[in-house]
């Protein structure tokens, strides 16, 4: 299925060229983050299940931010761009990066579609990168891509034992979103409590929030946190002397 991580193949990868791919990454993604920091962007890596709701809650933030932060997002997907165009909708500078047969972005693909979004014709450096990952709650995980923290959405529609089945994705994650709580009347199976504690066995302390991109019910809390991660970026340079943007080569 994958070229890169070899999650398809049919024969094991040997792990000294799993390693050796990942310092390559890992290499990036410190050339990545060093951007970042340089420019005042706070970079956030969404990932999560196809379907979890990713683009729903990005069009719903952009809603609530509107004139308050400068919003910009990169979208992986195997392919198609529709993920962000909805977003260019929805008024957030956006480009997709289509991988093809790659399960995952990784650094240097998040590297080139950052290049490519500077030229937008609206666009702007942002306070916010939202890097939406390919759907799948299994390579993601593995690579860094620079960003300043790992983002975890899990719809209730998902079930409650995805975190106990896909550990590494939360044990990773700053943040777990569970989202689409207002399907939860016709999921009679689902208990959020269960999928709490779920949780809790795979990231002893985990930072979650439920809400429901739809209905608007928890996003306070969602943009909340958004806030105040910039907020405590604020040993970064200031935003109006800084000339360096993301995308430096």
């Amino acid at each position: 299925m994958c070229d890169t991580c070899g999650c398809g193949d049919s024969e094991l990868v040997p792990v000294e060229v799993q390693e050796s791919l990942l310092a390559a990454n890992d290499h990036r993604a410190g050339h990545n983050r060093e951007h970042f920091h340089r420019a005042g962007v706070v970079a956030l890596n969404l990932m999560g299940s196809p379907g979890c709701g990713k683009t729903a809650l990005l069009e719903a933030t952009a809603k609530v931010f509107e004139d308050r932060y400068r919003l910009a997002a990169l979208s992986g997907d195997l392919a198609t761009d529709r993920d962000a165009a909805r977003l260019r909708a929805a008024g957030i500078p956006s480009l997709e990066i289509t991988t093809g047969s790659a399960c995952h972005l990784d650094a240097d693909l998040v590297h080139q579609g950052l290049h490519r979004l500077e030229h937008l014709d609206d666009w702007h450096q942002p306070d916010l990168l939202f890097i939406e990952n390919v759907g799948n709650l299994v390579c993601p995980a593995i690579y860094d891509l620079g960003q300043d923290a790992n983002v975890v959405l899990l719809s209730v529609t998902e079930g409650e034992d995805k975190p106990l089945k896909y550990p590494v994705m939360f044990h990773k994650a700053e943040l777990v979103v569970v989202t689409k709580i207002d399907l939860l009347p016709h999921l009679p199976g689902v208990r959020l409590q269960t999928l709490m504690d779920n949780l809790a066995q795979v990231a002893p302390e985990p930072h979650v929030l439920v809400l429901s991109a739809l209905t608007g019910e928890g996003m306070a809390r969602w943009t909340g946190w958004l806030e105040e991660k910039l907020l405590r970026d604020s040993f970064r340079p200031n935003r109006e002397t800084s000339h360096e943007t993301v995308a430096a080569s």
